[in-house]
């Protein structure tokens, strides 16, 4: 039973986070002004954008640390019914991947051969390399269509050993298959073998129709690892409040979408051989961010 404290500070936490954001509008003004960069200052979208990458700038390297103690076994094959577990319960990722919002790149290094076990990053085809550890990524398509974010993201892949096997797609999911004026490359349908999604779906225009999209990508066995948060389905109390925060915290946070069912999206993108996942056990009935972690097999 949680205590009138915890569901206080529970009730308010997103309060306080949208709050710290928005400290950071008189900053974000300063530094155009100082740069005289007034075509943005003039345009709503355009400074809400600068205004979110100058917070997230400051708040990003917080949510990663927190979240890398999911996000990690998750990557292992180390997850049940959203709960983190000690062995393996299916594959990591490996060979070619998609990361869905690959921003200024805090993620980036996940994919690197620093998290191989040593079997897997020798290749010999020993159980660890073939079970549930991980196998070397060979290829990444870092879905990022804002080219505010590239210079940071080429940072970053480049600190991660990554160069020649982690190319930032400069255009959104829907342009993937198809060569264009901003990107002369394609991912064919089928032909991925991992799909990474963490903390970003919340984001992404026309979500149903482009969740849809990425499943085309993934091939036959193909896996979509997924930590996200979601709507909230305890009761119609909670709902209700998550709703009433989602008036303002799109605003707060670059456009994200507090109330989005991004599971029963994933679950209805297509037809799935095995579906384990679940909100992590230690996130109380009052929480207002609740998350969902785990695996989507094609």
């Amino acid at each position: 039973m949680a205590s009138m404290s915890e569901l206080f500070w529970s009730l308010i936490d997103p309060w306080h986070f949208m709050a710290l954001s928005a400290s950071w509008l008189p900053h974000t003004v300063i530094s155009l002004l100082r740069d005289r960069n007034f075509r943005v200052l003039l345009s709503p979208s355009a400074l809400q954008d600068a205004w979110f990458g100058h917070f997230w700038g400051w708040a990003g390297p917080n949510v990663k640390m927190s979240a890398e103690a999911r996000v990690i076994p998750l990557l292992e094959g180390r997850t049940s019914g959203g709960q983190v577990v000690a062995a393996p319960t299916g594959p990591g990722i490996g060979g070619v991947c998609i990361e869905t919002g690959a921003g200024s790149g805090f993620w980036v290094d996940i994919f690197s051969d620093r998290h191989l076990k040593p079997a897997a990053a020798a290749g010999d085809g020993s159980k660890a390399a073939s079970g549930g550890a991980r196998k070397k990524v060979t290829r990444v398509y870092g879905v990022e269509p804002n080219p505010g974010q590239h210079a940071s993201l080429r940072r970053k892949i480049a600190e991660a050993g990554l160069d020649g096997v982690y190319e930032i797609v400069p255009v959104g999911i829907e342009a993937l298959g198809q060569p264009s004026a901003k990107w002369d490359g394609r991912v064919e349908k089928e032909s991925v073998d991992c799909i990474v999604s963490i903390l970003c779906l919340c984001s992404i225009p026309d979500p149903q129709h482009n969740l849809r999209e990425l499943y085309g990508y993934l091939k036959k066995g193909g896996r979509w690892y997924v930590y996200e948060h979601v709507r909230t389905d305890v009761n119609w109390g909670m709902r209700a409040y998550q709703a009433f925060i989602n008036l303002f915290w799109p605003q707060f946070l670059g456009g994200c979408q507090l109330c989005r069912p991004t599971e029963q999206y994933l679950r209805e993108a297509g037809p799935w051989a095995k579906i384990d996942v679940g909100q992590p056990a230690d996130e109380p009935w009052h929480h207002s961010v609740p998350h969902v972690l785990g695996v989507f097999t094609k």
